[in-house]
């Protein structure tokens, strides 16, 4: 066996599983499978699967993932880069493929680093509704805000609180939610070894204890009719159906979805925790487990809650007191983020400011939404005013940076706008500083939340000057940039590119529209699919592919 399991764990899973002991410990011997899902945000399932570098085989239960064989590498190919697929472990992807999000919907996904399954969901709203990520780990939230970014995802926001901060913020307000609950992990010992060391500090005693804290604010952020999906990476009963089990005695308004066992799920062992458990809730049946001797996959454990409709049960109302639509800002206001934090941290502190009238040129068209009482409206945001210091969650003044007014910085970001881009900007501008985000929600969803990203960067002031950003370039599609190149995948200058290289690039080569001179940035793109900025001026193409990004392979 090439992985050293602890002996503790090897009795359990002997005893739980019986006749099934022998071929679950066999499956250590094997290789664990490797897998990518498309990222439909950038290309179309078929245009994938036609012009594909590796050898693809479909996940059954996602309709996006695909084996890959063992030893491909597709971290290194120019695909990766430009975001047109994830490396996601098969088994992970099941999560979100029950989650059953349709456009149109608010979603949270509450424990989300690094983000696959969040960019997962991202793919599914294709640029409508809502996703809120978040992660309490301050240092995990790096990777979470740059795989949504890398990914072309324009509708999210990043949040680095405790899932009682966001209960707060957001009652009964998200459509989905996600709980890919922290856990012991011990689905994940065959693919890493490092986790089945670790098993005995980070017990299942202590992974109960913080799945317990989330499970008992997830209703209140649901809104009526809402489904809840919690998933683990563990096989400890009392993680999965022990959860679930006391999550149905506090909410009995809440049914266990069956999940299909036709891809070849398990059903949840209820008579794990006990006799008393399993037969008080035979529904716990319904949940799946999937094991790495029965699916091409790691072990994984999922329950699907679905709300039954009108008033959550176990939750306070807010209903009454708040308004709960998130995308109408009643007085027609543009956000602006108080400078209140220094520059080097990550968190965002949120404060709206007023529209100054008769200002109509920096309009945004907010977001439609259908359903759940929302009534769609389109409305128009105008400039912003900077405004004086605010109070920062510690209850301290802040103090605004004298440089450039947001006023100032919105001028920059929408002349640019104007004269390099062909497209038009849904949500909210929200101005922190120097930087420009377009975020999907009203200014008070956020105020006093730790935000890693409020929303979409497009880019930065620099002392008047727009600078783009690197995530609103590999979100754009090339008919939306005045200025591309197209660069091809199978050429070195590609790979060249992605390095931090300066091209030469003849102006032939450049697609112009309306009519734009070639001198400027222009958007890269590796066959097709955009994956950078460059600055075009005689025959050069001088790179702005950020340093931190780039190709580090030989």
């Amino acid at each position: 066996m090439g992985v050293q399991l602890p002996t503790a764990f090897v009795k359990r899973m002997e005893q739980l599983l019986g006749d099934e002991f022998e071929a679950f410990m066999t499956a250590y011997d094997h290789t664990p499978h490797a897998g990518i899902r498309v990222n439909t945000l950038k290309i179309p399932m078929e245009d994938f699967k036609e012009r594909s570098p590796f050898e693809l085989r479909p996940i059954p239960w996602c309709a996006t993932g695909f084996y890959i064989p063992h030893g491909t590498k597709p971290g290194l190919h120019p695909y990766y880069h430009a975001g047109l697929y994830y490396v996601q472990e098969p088994s992970a992807m099941s999560p979100v493929e029950l989650l059953n999000v349709a456009q149109d919907e608010a979603v949270l996904d509450l424990c989300a680093a690094p983000g696959g399954k969040s960019t997962q969901i991202a793919a599914k709203l294709q640029g409508s509704g809502v996703l809120v990520t978040n992660d309490i780990s301050t240092d995990r939230t790096k990777a979470l805000a740059k795989n949504v970014e890398l990914y072309g995802v324009r509708n999210a926001v990043v949040l680095n609180e405790s899932p009682d901060r966001i209960a707060a913020a957001f009652p009964h307000f998200f459509d989905k939610i996600l709980i890919d609950a922290p856990c012991s992990g011990e689905g994940m010992f065959r693919k890493d070894e490092d986790m089945a060391k670790q098993w005995e500090t980070h017990s299942v005693d202590k992974c109960v204890v913080m799945q317990r804290d989330i499970m008992r604010v997830a209703a209140s952020m649901l809104s009526a009719g809402g489904r809840i999906v919690y998933s683990t990476c563990t096989f400890a009963p009392e993680e999965n159906e022990g959860m679930i089990a006391e999550f149905l005695e506090a909410h009995p308004d809440f049914d266990v979805v069956p999940v299909p066992s036709e891809a070849g799920f398990a059903p949840g062992c209820p008579e794990w925790m006990s006799e008393e458990v399993a037969a008080a809730h035979p529904e716990l049946r319904g949940t799946a487990r999937l094991w790495p001797h029965l699916v091409e996959g790691e072990g994984h454990f999922i329950a699907v809650l679905q709300h039954q409709g009108g008033r959550v049960t176990g939750t306070e109302d807010h209903t009454e007191s708040e308004d709960l639509n998130p995308f109408e800002d009643k007085n027609n206001r543009v956000l602006n983020i108080d400078a209140a934090y220094p520059r080097k941290k990550q968190f965002l502190s949120v404060k709206e400011a007023l529209t100054p009238s008769g200002q109509g040129r920096h309009a945004t068209d907010e977001p439609k939404r259908s359903g759940k009482g929302m009534d769609g409206k389109s409305g128009k945001g105008k400039s912003a005013r900077g405004l004086g210091g605010n109070k920062s969650r510690s209850g301290k003044d802040n103090v605004k940076s004298a440089a450039r007014s947001p006023q100032d910085v919105l001028e920059s970001y929408h002349q640019f706008v104007k004269e390099q881009m062909e497209m038009s900007s849904t949500g909210y501008t929200v101005v922190y500083g120097d930087r420009i985000y377009q975020s999907p929600l009203a200014s008070h969803r956020l105020d006093g939340l730790k935000v890693v990203r409020p929303g979409w960067f497009m880019g930065t002031d620099k002392n008047g000057r727009f600078v783009p950003s690197h995530p609103l370039a590999v979100a754009l599609r090339p008919s939306e940039a005045v200025r591309s190149i197209n660069l091809s995948s199978s050429d070195a200058e590609a790979i060249r590119y992605l390095k931090g290289e300066t091209l030469s690039i003849p102006v032939e080569r450049m697609t112009l529209r309306n009519e734009v001179q070639p001198k400027g940035y222009t958007l890269v793109c590796i066959d097709g699919y955009s994956a950078g900025w460059g600055k075009w001026q005689d025959g050069m193409l001088k790179n702005e592919y950020p340093t931190g990004w780039r190709w580090t392979s030989v």
